[in-house]
């Protein structure tokens, strides 16, 4: 029955790189599938409908919320002007020094990828980053890839992303924290590494994307002007208080939109603008809370015992345990993780991540490296992934010609992390 399960997870996979299904319905109907060729009853104890589907839906409750509050927290950065002031006081800084200005946007899309991640997060920094890097004379692929790369810097303090592998992996936040600290510094030098590697060995290019020189009509933040400079500390606020303070992450993350609020609007205007950015929020996290569902109930199915003792066996037989072959094979996996294949963990992966927990073949902690360092990877390279697929279009190239370019950047990434985790957790 575990072969056949395999050949259903494949069958899956099909769907969603044919795009014959989205990527949160094949989950849902692999997991009903799933827990059906477990043997699980339609109602009851570990069943299909009552485990399954009601148990499973809210599984992932907790990162639901954090998405939201992020998303809401996105949105004030936008309109109170807060993102775009830190991008033009950067770009004002570099002056026509193409590195020096891709740098700062770098450091801006970092700050701004530790509140929300995915488009949003790319659309905050490269709405302005994206223009003003190619107008400096930096190619059009370096700058889409300098806004993604920076993004994928701050990954490893989003805390919505915390939340998420703490929920799905059944991990304490402290044990999720500490690892993306370690990350952190293999993504922060592959990505300044990208950007003084790329810009200088592909010299300027002065040419202007057509996407970028569109008319765009004046929008409400940049009818208000520049925001105060103490409001933009806002992206930083909740990192200080959950990384620094160890405070839990919906209470930081609720400061951070206090503290973008009270510091940019009159005390008349509070009430409109809260309820405003936060209908917007909900709008921008309604794909990944959709998504979140999704995976909450295929994780639910792969933990059925009748799945777990199909999968152990064959699972176990091809799972590397000598920490040098962990770091090979899971290494030269990587690519898996593109195209929503079978190890991208916002699909697939986070049941494979549930498989390898629960038939015990890797500790949890070990699991979380695997999967952490293949999200670097996702976030930044996949053609399918929303902010990649924006910012490649916003630069006036396309997401393979992105990927191409960011690929073995962020693949060293994953190699770093998977290193970590052999020699920590094995």
């Amino acid at each position: 029955m575990g072969v056949v399960i395999l050949l259903v997870m494949a069958a899956g996979v099909a769907l969603m790189l044919t795009r014959r299904l989205p990527t949160a319905f094949a989950l849902v109907l692999l997991a009903v599938v799933i827990a059906f060729l477990a043997g699980a009853p339609l109602t009851g104890e570990n069943s299909v409908l009552d485990t399954v589907l009601q148990e499973g839906a809210p599984a992932l409750a907790a990162t639901m919320i954090a998405i939201i509050l992020g998303s809401w927290l996105g949105k004030l950065l936008d309109e109170t002007g807060i993102a775009g002031t830190l991008v033009r006081k950067i770009v004002e800084f570099g002056g026509d020094r193409p590195t020096v200005v891709a740098l700062g946007v770098l450091a801006v899309s970092a700050l701004v990828g530790t509140v929300t991640g995915s488009a949003p997060a790319a659309m905050l920094a490269g709405i302005i980053g994206i223009p003003a890097m190619i107008a400096v004379g930096v190619p059009k692929v370096t700058a889409a890839g300098t806004v993604l790369m920076g993004i994928a810097v701050g990954i490893p303090f989003e805390l919505p992303v915390w939340q998420f592998f703490s929920t799905a992996l059944e991990l304490p936040i402290p044990t999720v924290r500490g690892f993306m600290v370690k990350l952190f510094p293999f993504a922060l030098a592959a990505a300044l590494a990208y950007v003084l590697v790329e810009t200088r060995r592909r010299g300027t290019e002065h040419t202007w994307s057509l996407k970028s020189l569109e008319p765009k009509p004046r929008s409400r933040r940049e009818e208000l002007g520049d925001a105060p400079w103490y409001a933009l500390l806002a992206p930083a606020v909740p990192l200080v208080l959950a990384l620094g303070f160890e405070l839990a992450i919906i209470p930081s993350l609720l400061a951070g939109v206090l503290y973008a609020l009270v510091t940019t609007t009159r005390p008349g205007g509070m009430n409109k603008r809260l309820l405003r950015t936060l209908y917007g929020g909900f709008e921008v996290a309604a794909p990944p809370i959709t998504l979140f569902v999704a995976i909450g109930i295929l994780l639910a199915a792969v933990k059925l015992p009748g799945a777990v003792d199909a999968l152990e066996p064959l699972v176990k037989s091809v799972s590397p345990q000598n920490p040098v072959l962990f770091v090979l094979v899971f290494t030269l996996l990587v690519p898996l993780c593109l195209y929503r294949g079978p190890l991208n963990v916002f699909g697939l992966g986070a049941g494979i991540a549930g498989v390898l927990i629960a038939t015990g073949i890797y500790p949890a902690a070990a699991v979380l490296g695997m999967t952490t360092s293949y999200n670097q990877v996702f976030g930044v390279a996949d053609p399918t992934s929303t902010q990649t697929v924006w910012s490649a279009q916003y630069a006036g190239v396309t997401p393979q010609q992105v990927m191409v370019r960011t690929l073995p950047y962020v693949w060293a990434v994953a190699l770093g992390g998977l290193c970590v985790t052999a020699a920590t957790y094995l």
